[in-house]
């Protein structure tokens, strides 16, 4: 009785669909870089080159990760190398400069007495368009291929989760087979003993000839330790196999984990950036745009003495050494009003804050953690290290 319990409570285990499963994944676990090398057969060539190349894969996309990021955050600290230098003028080519932006703002200002029409979009918000006008149509490109691609990595992961928690099912099902198989042995060389024993009372005790029973205790026992025997054998290769596959799924889910989060930190910074919440939103600000744009420029022609001064101001920037004088035209009021200048210096540092944490995340999280474990391989298994710094080689020449 008491193993037909325990036969029971273990089918009611494994029917359970989420035996084996933590719980569902979320984008902090999937940040999360994972190195197992529990079931890694170091000694077998194969796995242990497709482990390292896999380290190898996740540095590479780590290191082309950052050249992207690099150039944006340069750009960002140009910005904010602009801003430092114009406050370190002296007061007096500090009031030259305010006095253009103030004329700016003045001419600006009475330019919209002539615009008798209703509004489409607000001057904030045009300004901030404007800003952004060059790179308007290849950040809502960018950003819609962002949201797509994140639901087909988002897929992917899930598919690699449920494909893991099969194996690990599996597994524990093997093992359990295996732990069967010994149980069963047991019970088999008890039952022939058993019968050994009856077999001897009744030729000693009885006098009666116990031959043909002798034989077919030996047959059915021999019988019974050979299916149990290539059961157990059977289920050792597959348990090995499954293994196997659990360490490979881990290291591609590592992989697309990277990529996930990648991709997650460049949609977060692409709504901060554009400051919209989806790429319908910022596609339907861009159209809105052009068309007021359109209207506007009917306007600004008309308004020549605007043109001149904001020529006259790009020169006295540029005068100063300032390198991207044209987004003063949009910022004046920072020129005027220290508390705006604080306000778009803000803006900066937290998109270099947000840039410098997503290099940081490919040099120091995936970059260093798989250059660290390709070297505790190393460390831990001298005689492999040529084949693996070879293998280093390879990627090293690949990649320059």
């Amino acid at each position: 009785m008491g193993l037909l319990k325990k036969i029971k409570e273990w089918k009611n285990k494994i029917s359970d669909p989420l035996y084996g499963y933590e719980g569902p994944e979320d984008d902090e676990k999937w940040g999360e870089i994972v190195y197992n090398r529990e079931d890694l057969k170091i000694s077998d060539k194969a796995s242990r080159n497709e482990y390292i190349r896999g380290c190898l894969e996740q540095i590479a996309e780590a290191s082309r990760e950052v050249d992207i990021l690099k150039t944006e955050y340069d750009d960002v600290t140009s910005h904010l190398k602009d801003i430092e230098e114009i406050e370190a003028l002296p007061d007096e080519e500090r009031g030259l400069i305010a006095g253009y932006a103030r004329q700016i703002g003045e001419l600006k200002l009475e330019q919209n007495k002539y615009q008798k029409r209703s509004r489409r979009m607000s001057d904030a918000k045009y300004r901030k368009l404007e800003r952004m006008e060059d790179e308007l149509a290849e950040g809502y490109q960018k950003l819609k291929e962002a949201e797509d691609y994140k639901i087909l990595v988002k897929k992917d992961l899930k598919k690699l989760e449920n494909e893991k928690q099969a194996y690990f099912i599996r597994r524990h099902d093997l093992k359990r087979t295996i732990d069967d198989c010994k149980t069963m042995s047991v019970v088999c060389l008890v039952a022939v003993a058993a019968c050994v024993c009856i077999l001897l009372i009744l030729q000693f005790g009885f006098k009666l000839n116990t031959t043909i029973g002798y034989l077919a205790a030996a047959l059915a026992g021999a019988i019974g330790i050979t299916m149990i025997f290539i059961r157990n054998n059977d289920s050792r290769a597959e348990l090995r196999s499954v293994s196997s596959g659990i360490n490979r799924l881990i290291r591609l889910q590592n992989t697309v984990k990277i990529r996930y989060v990648n991709n997650t930190n460049l949609l977060e910074y692409l709504y901060m950036k554009y400051q919209v919440n989806s790429s319908r939103e910022l596609g339907a600000d861009y159209e809105e745009f052009l068309e007021e744009r359109r209207e506007r420029e009917k306007y600004e022609k008309a308004e020549a003495e605007l043109g001149d001064a904001e020529r006259a101001f790009l020169r006295e920037l540029r005068r100063f050494q300032i390198k991207d004088t044209m987004i003063w035209l949009h910022q004046t009021e920072a020129l005027l009003d220290k508390r705006e200048m604080v306000e778009i210096r803000h803006k900066y540092i937290i998109r270099r804050q947000s840039l410098r944490r997503r290099m940081d995340y490919n040099k120091e999280v995936v970059a260093l953690n798989a250059q660290n474990e390709i070297k505790d391989i190393v460390d831990k298994y001298p005689k492999y290290a040529k084949e693996i710094l070879d293998i280093v080689s390879e990627y090293e020449s690949a990649y320059k």
